[in-house]
């Protein structure tokens, strides 16, 4: 019914235009101005009695058609709410205590005083190396210290009772000093045969075996590992200096522990690296139970952007058109029975988080939105909403 009343406006619509046609071109080759407007304001008025004619057949149509082919759809009512953004990067776990250490002195390896996983303290011994005889020559040192001490202070003692001359007191001052730095420097080379712990930690590796003839800062002997001093480290691009700063709030995530806490980024490179355009930034992390390690993969989200009273919409109900805008569907004039009219708006977007997108422009609260279907309706096409959610 509704294609044949259609078909009976349109015919009638061409057979008045038809009629006229001649006319039309006789007053067009007239070049008679008034005569021109006159026939124009005849034919538009004429086209808006068309116009608001084929409107009320619409109404009537759709007031008799009970058979209503609407594109089936769903809609949710937009909500103002808090927009958190994250930009979500990929660090490594680093500790700022995690050193090789190697023999400041040349010699064999004569024993080794811990054992791998053990716990050791700052200046603890580790192993010690054959001094080469350097123990007996600082023995000996210390006789002769012994006895330039002792002619230095009877030479003193004198010379303050004006007894000798001044030449033999400086003498014996200079000979005692002498010998004593002597001693002094060899103990200090002495000290060297012994190897301590610098810091802290876990003996983590046992990298040379006892007996085995070691060189001053060649031989890799022991790594010490302090594991409560943990911190990752994350490359960010440049276009986030502004907004990734020391005190910024990090959740960090480590897959193969399944662990996740919330900490802090620590410290704000100032150096850009001009090859990949990032800077990087330290994450502090805790580790009292030392159940992470070096090197462990940790993913890190840190809060870049948040708004209080953000409209976030699904991205997959966006459309983009052939200028590059992008537009959704809203719902307008709802009547009882659910039926609305889809009207197309173009909207501007802002940051994504999952599947939400922030709308900047557009969209304001309470508007309906089309929802699931919104991909097959047209602009200006009549829909059936099945059921209207809120955006929570």
């Amino acid at each position: 019914m509704k294609n044949i009343i259609l078909l009976i406006t349109f015919t009638l619509l061409m057979t008045s235009c038809g009629g006229d046609s001649k006319s039309v071109e006789s007053i067009i080759e007239s070049n008679d101005l008034t005569k021109i407007r006159k026939k124009r304001d005849d034919l538009a008025a004429k086209q808006n009695d068309l116009n608001n004619k084929i409107k009320m057949i619409d109404a009537k149509i759709k007031s008799l058609d009970t058979i209503k082919k609407y594109p089936l759809v769903t809609a949710f009512k937009v909500k103002q709410k808090r927009f958190d953004h994250y930009l979500e990067l990929q660090g490594s776990v680093a500790t700022k205590q995690n050193l090789i250490l190697y023999p400041e002195f040349s010699g064999s390896l004569l024993k080794i005083l811990v054992f791998e996983g053990q716990n050791v303290s700052k200046g603890q011994l580790l192993a010690s190396i054959d001094d080469g005889g350097m123990s007996q020559q600082i023995a000996q040192m210390k006789v002769q210290l012994s006895l330039a001490k002792t002619t230095f202070e009877r030479q003193k003692r004198l010379w303050e009772q004006k007894i000798g001359s001044e030449i033999q007191f400086l003498q014996a001052k200079a000979a005692y000093e002498g010998q004593q730095n002597a001693v002094n420097q060899m103990q200090s080379q002495l000290e060297k045969t012994s190897i301590r712990a610098p810091f802290s930690g876990v003996i983590d590796d046992i990298i040379t075996e006892e007996g085995t003839v070691v060189g001053a800062g060649i031989s890799a002997v022991f790594r010490l590992v302090n594991l409560e001093k943990m911190y990752i480290e994350a490359e960010v691009p440049e276009g986030y200096l502004s907004n990734v700063t020391s005190g910024k709030m990090v959740e960090v995530f480590f897959p193969v522990l399944n662990e996740k806490l919330i900490t802090k980024v620590d410290q704000v490179s100032n150096f850009i690296n001009p090859g990949n355009r990032t800077f990087k930034i330290n994450i502090n992390i805790p580790n009292q139970d030392k159940h992470i390690k070096p090197n462990l993969t940790a993913k890190i989200k840190i809060n870049d952007y948040s708004s209080k009273e953000a409209v976030l919409i699904p991205q997959s109900i966006i459309s983009e058109n052939s200028l590059g805008e992008q537009y959704i569907f809203l719902a307008q004039d709802i009547n009882r029975e659910n039926e609305a009219i889809a009207k197309k708006i173009i909207i501007k977007t802002g940051k994504t988080q999952g599947d939400f997108v922030e709308i900047l422009e557009g969209l304001a609260s309470n508007d309906v939105i089309v929802n699931e279907g919104a991909r097959n309706v047209k602009d200006g096409q009549d829909v059936k909403i099945l059921n209207t959610e809120t955006n929570e």
